[in-house]
This record gives structure tokens, sequence and C-alpha cells, in this order.
């Protein structure tokens, strides 16, 4: 079996290996950086990301898959004549080129946005009056992340992987080796690392990435046509505003743990170190498998479409049973693994017993966590999108209750159990709804 006669495998396999790769980086990266700017600085750190997430979907989450999808489109309709290629090739140049024009410019009214409001987003929204620097710094980052994901969203519709693969470890090199070279310059003039240089890392692996996009990229002339502008913004436009309900929904959540810590009885260094025990050590251990699922749930969206279109649906029922028997595999392999040594995890490579005590806590997520992702891609290839974002808007909802009215009598673990119950909730839903789908 030759793998270029496979793209779903293939680019499932030159995915996780990137992905693998990046994500190691970037595990022990943050491993260096709690070593360095500490849980305190971890958490003012983290505490800027709900806002930068919200921008970036604003400014790509839809258009990104619109480009997939209309580049995709063309690229299907095969011509045995050179003028016919030529056309479908042009067409495809120009969704890129409409689709990252519209990108572009949102994503720098959302960078002016952000330098000119970053006091007050950072005092009323984020609470936290240092966080106005960073937020700053990170929005410098946006139009290049904008212009990284559009190139991603042509190659994954012309199911072309390497590039996207290359891009995105190359990024994560990059952001990793500049805070280095930042620190040891501080470290010689006797200063220490601050949050600060850490969002410059993510400024320079940004434009490192677009930059390798750009020079491996093949330039043609395009015609860009109303017609175009026209069908991309309607076809992202829904995806948008889902992808920012939910990410409003997550940011809040992130948000607000801080002050109902506070609530519970916690200082504000406290709670700003128990914040980024959880999001900056615990979470990046318990979501570093989810690169093997990750990988497979970017691809399984256009394998399901296409097998839905084509009517064969052996294939989707296939896919969807050999999915969920490697996530539960998985996801119980993962979780024991916590639930004996993640104690040990947290105390060694953050020499933090509580972030090891999140660790063996989190482990139970794991089946779920890998479920939830790839069953909610083949849905989505199935056209249940709708049904999808009520499953995660209500679980969202369900943990913004936890963390207002259950974290500041119970403390954190309330939220952790939510986590826990709000996976289950959507694991099983997403079953019933492919078990409907069968019958």
């Amino acid at each position: 079996m030759e793998l270029k006669k496979h793209p779903l495998l293939s680019g499932t396999i030159l995915l996780t290996i990137t992905g693998l790769s990046s994500r190691v980086i970037g595990f022990f990266y943050r491993v260096f950086l709690s070593h360095t700017i500490g849980a305190i600085g971890l958490g003012i750190y983290q505490l800027v990301f709900p806002v930068f997430v919200l921008a970036f979907a604003l400014c790509t989450a839809g258009i990104q898959t619109a480009i997939s999808k209309y580049v995709a489109e063309y690229d299907s309709q095969t011509t045995e004549t050179y003028s016919g290629a030529k056309k479908t090739a042009s067409s495809s140049h120009a969704v890129l080129y409409c689709g990252m024009l519209m990108s572009l410019c949102l994503s720098i009214l959302c960078s002016f946005f952000l330098i000119r409001n970053a006091s007050f987003l950072a005092l009323h929204v984020i609470k936290e009056e240092s966080c106005a620097s960073l937020l700053k710094i990170i929005s410098l980052s946006l139009p290049f992340a904008c212009m990284h994901a559009a190139f991603n969203g042509y190659y994954y519709g012309k199911k072309k992987t390497a590039i996207p693969a290359i891009s995105q470890l190359l990024e994560q090199i990059v952001r990793v080796l500049s805070v280095y070279l930042f620190f040891i310059i501080l470290r010689e003039k006797n200063l220490p690392l601050t949050p600060a240089h850490a969002m410059w890392g993510i400024v320079c692996g940004e434009i490192a990435a677009c930059l390798c996009c750009i020079t491996t990229f093949t330039f043609r002339r395009a015609h860009i046509r109303a017609k175009l502008a026209k069908e991309i913004s309607t076809f992202a436009l829904p995806l948008t505003g889902n992808r920012l309900i939910l990410n409003l929904f997550a940011s809040a959540e992130a948000i607000l743990i801080p002050g109902a810590l506070i609530s519970y009885g916690l200082g504000r260094e406290d709670a700003l170190s128990t914040f980024g025990i959880l999001t900056g050590m615990a979470m990046p251990v318990i979501l570093l498998p989810t690169v093997f699922t990750g990988s497979l749930s970017v691809l399984l969206l256009p394998s399901i479409s296409q097998a839905k279109a084509t009517g064969d649906y052996g294939h989707i029922r296939n896919a969807t049973k050999q999915t969920v028997e490697f996530c539960v595999i998985l996801g119980l392999c993962c979780s024991l693994g916590f639930l004996f040594f993640g104690r040990m995890t947290g105390q060694l490579l953050f020499h933090n017993k509580l972030a090891g005590s999140y660790i063996q806590s989190l482990g139970f997520l794991c089946p779920f966590l890998f479920l939830t992702g790839t069953l909610g891609s083949i849905l989505n290839g199935l056209g249940r999108t709708v049904y999808t974002f009520i499953c995660n808007l209500l679980c969202c909802g369900g943990r913004l209750l936890t963390i207002l009215l259950l974290l500041p009598r119970f403390g954190l673990y309330a939220y952790l159990w939510s986590m826990l119950a709000s996976q289950i909730a959507i694991t099983l839903a997403y079953l019933w709804a492919l078990l409907r789908k069968r019958k």
C-alpha cells in the first residue's frame, strides 16, 4: 500500500509526526517558562490568550474553512485540456487571494483596536492591569497568523499537508529559540525573563511561519471576482459566528477563574499562581496526546464530506468505528498513565505538587477529550455543524455556571469535575447522533 494513494492516511501521519514534534517542543518550552517566569508570570501570560483567540477567530476562523472548501471544489473540476487545468489552478489561487485579503484587512483592524484599547481591556475585561503591554505585543502577530492560516486552508483544500506541517513546526522552533535567546542576553545582564519576552517569541514565530508559506508558494495571476468574495463571506459568516460564541465562552471561563478563586478565599497572587499551574502546567501535559487525534480530526472532515457526496456510507461507518476504537484505547492508556504517574510527572517536570495533583485528576478526561474532537469532525463532515455547535454551547454554559456558582464555594476541583462531566455529555450526544444516522 503506497501512502501517496491514501491522502487521509499519509496526511494524518505527516501532521501527527510534525504535530508531535511541535507539541514536545512546546511542552518543554512550558516547563522552561514555569522555571523562568514562575507560576504567577505564567498565569499572567495565559490571561492574554482569551482576548487574542477571540480576535483570531473573528479574522480567520470561517475564512480558512471557506478557502479549503472552495479550493477543493475547484481542484475537483478536472479537465483534460491544458487551458482548463490552468483555469482551475487560477481559480484556486483566486480563492486564496480573496480569502487572505479579507482576513488580512480584518486582522489589521483588530490589531489596531487591541493596541488602542489594551489598557481598557486589561483593566476592565481581563482584570489584570499588567496584561496591557502583553496585549499590545501579541496583537502584532495577528496579521501574520491570519496569512499563515489562509495558506494552510489552501493546502488542506489541495490535500497537501507538507507545507502546513513544516510551517507549524518552524513557528514553534523560532518561538522557543527567540525566547531562549532573550533569556541568554538577559541573564548576562542579570535581568529576569518576563511574560513580555514570551509574547515577542510568539510574534517571531508567526512571522517565520508566514514567511515560510510565502517563499514556498507558487504565485499566479488570478482575477478576484465580487461573486467569489460574496460566496466566501456567505459561507464563512455563520462559521465565524459559531466559533466566536464558543471562544467567547471559553474566554469568559479563563477570565473568570482567577476572580472566582479570589472569592473562594485565595489572595490575588495565589489565584494567579493556581490559574497558571492549571492552564500552563497541567493542561499542556493532558493535551499532549491529542496530537494523534488532532491530526486525524483535521483530515476526517473533508474525507467524510467526500464519502457523503458519493454515497459511500460504508466508508463512513468504518471510519466512525475505527475512530471510536482508536480513541478509546489511546484514551484509556493515557488515563491510566496519568492516574499512576501524574503526581510524579508534575513534581519531576515542574517541581510542583499541585500541578501533579491536577494532572492526575484531569487524566480521566482523555478518552472523552479524544472522542469529542474526532466524532465532532465526522458530524461536521456529515453536515451536522449546528448540532455540534449546540452541544458545545450547552456544555460551555454548564462550565460557566460552575465557575460562577460552585467554584467560589468548593474551589478549583469543582471546575475540574465540571470539565469531566461536560466532556462525557458531549461524547454521548455525538455517539447518539451518529447511531441515529446509521438507522
